[in-house]
Order: C-alpha cells, then structure tokens, then sequence
C-alpha cells in the first residue's frame, strides 16, 4: 500500500493533522511541526485522531477547528452508553492479544469487521509469548482468525529489538491504529516502537486537565525514523467493545469474507443466513467451511444492529 498524502490545503485558515484527543479537546500538529490546542466550532462534525482539518489561529497557541477535510475512513468505539468516532485515515490495525490474561474473541471479531468495512488492513499481535502456559490456547482460538488469512504475529513486546524487526516493515509509510484491551501489553508495545511514549501521553493528559485518566485519551505518534520511515501510530484507550451500530446488515455479511463464496446461493433473495431453509451460509457452517464462533459473532452483530433501532 502507498503512503497517503495529506489533502491539500482548501479554504482560509492553516491545514493541520489531529494528534491528540481528548474529549472536545484537540492537538493539532502542522507542516512545520507546530501544534496548537483547538476546539470544534460547533456540536457538529467533530474531528478524529489522524483527520485532516483546517484550523483558525486564535492567540500564540490556540485555534477553532473550522472543518474536517475529507477522510479515507473513520474507526468508532463504544460502551454501554455511546459510540464515538476515534480515529480516522487509518492504513492499518494491530489488534493485540496476550496469552495471559484471557482476551476477548468478541472484540477481535468485531475489530475485525470494523476493519474490514473500513478498508483497512488488520493484523493480529499475540503479545507475552515468553509466558507460554497460554500460548498453546491462545493459538487454537485465533486458529479461525488465522484461516480467513489475517496475519497473527506472535512476539514479547518486552524484546523492544524484536518487536522493531518483526513489525517495522509493516508499518513503514503508513498510518497503524494500535488496538487492545486492557492488559494486553499494549503500553508495553508501545514504548517499544516509540520509546517515551507512555510519558507523553502522560504529559499531554495532564496539559489537557485530564489528570490521571490517561486511558481516556488517544493520541497519534511518529515512529522514530531509524524504527520505521514515516510512520504514524495511533494509540487508543484499552476497552471491552468495538461499536459497530452504524452498519447496516448488508456492512456485517460483508464483514466476514468467509461468506462470500455462498452469497447468491441461498434459496431466498433476502436471506438473513442465520434461520431460513435452503442457506448456502448455513450449509458451510453445518459442512464445517465456517467456524461456528465466526457464525454466532455474525448473530449477534445482527441483534446490537436490530436492537439499535429500536432506540
């Protein structure tokens, strides 16, 4: 994949990249390696992590975020209570499992979709392989994962030199959302590709009044230029979802590619594949040409998709 360009400059005012997020509060990074601490005018049409916007100068370091350029893509997350767009312009995902403590198939599979829908490129890290009492499960429940050929790459993120070599060749030239739940060694991760980063992040959070409540932040690094050429990571807050109520159930199905060989093969037009006779879908399944964990991740894509509606 070729590196993305920044969007030339429209309209009045300076054209900067979102670095830093935190609430409605934004860091904006320009040409020249300024940033300045910025604001959306309005409720609407608020900026993400990576977007591209153009910002109004207000006093030495401040300024309004007059708009948000046009985006390749936009990633969401959400909790019990909202979905919330978090970053933007994405090339590639790192979804990072750990063989301890116990990770979330839920989340990857849903990473997974979100990714796909979002054009962007995942791949799977199984983080502490030098605490091999889990790795032997760990592999048999990416094992599906693993066959629909995602890479799953398997490191010590405490091997700062290894995790260099095994990842920078991914990441060279290209925008990478780093995503994991909490636990996962992400951090650890992190400050291998990017040493110092934890500190930063610390340092803009309390800049931004945010205290000790870091993980709520999300915020994008360059990768020093001797670990990657021109490469940006993104690092989001740990968390237990992957919001995926703004797709559509024609967006789910195409989420899972294992699907696609039987799609148009069903007996009725507008099978939903999970009840109906006559599913080609439901025949691989049964045929075992489809994991079973995939299929029930696919329902119950479906009934957060239906029961969205509702509200």
């Amino acid at each position: 994949m070729k590196p993305r360009r920044a969007p030339a400059q429209a309209g009045a005012g300076l054209r900067g990249r979102v670095v830093a997020a935190f609430g409605r509060h934004f860091t904006v990074e320009f040409d020249d390696g300024s940033t300045r601490q910025c604001y959306p005018r309005g409720k609407k049409g608020t900026a993400a992590v990576g977007d591209w916007v153009m910002v109004a100068p207000e006093g030495p370091a401040e300024g309004a975020i007059q708009s948000v350029l046009p985006r390749r893509n936009l990633l969401y997350r959400s909790d019990e209570m909202r979905t919330k767009q978090f970053a933007a312009n994405v090339d590639l995902l790192l979804i990072v499992v750990a063989t301890e403590p116990d990770f979330s198939d839920d989340l990857v599979g849903r990473a997974l979709v979100g990714a796909r829908n979002a054009d962007v490129e995942p791949v799977v890290v199984l983080n502490k392989i030098d605490r091999p009492a889990g790795l032997p499960a760990a592999r048999a429940r990416l094992a599906p994962i693993a066959a629909l050929d995602v890479p799953v790459l398997e490191l010590s993120a405490r091997d700062a030199a290894a995790t260099r070599a095994l990842l920078a060749p991914r990441l060279a030239g290209r925008t990478t959302l780093l995503l994991g739940q909490s636990g996962m060694g992400k951090s650890t991760l992190l400050n291998a590709l990017v040493p110092g980063a934890a500190a930063a992040t610390q340092e803009h959070s309390q800049a931004l009044g945010a205290g000790k409540h870091t993980t709520t932040s999300t915020r994008l690094y360059h990768l020093p230029a001797d670990v990657a050429a021109r490469a940006d990571l993104i690092d989001s807050p740990g968390f237990q979802a992957f919001g995926l109520q703004h797709l559509d159930a024609s967006q789910i199905v195409d989420g899972f590619p294992e699907f696609a060989p039987y799609l148009g093969k069903c007996r009725f037009y507008n099978c939903t594949h999970t009840h109906e006779p006559g599913c080609a879908v439901l025949g691989a399944l049964e045929e075992g040409r489809i994991a079973p964990q995939r299929h029930a991740l696919y329902r119950r894509l479906l009934d957060d998709m239906q029961l969205g509606q509702r509200y």
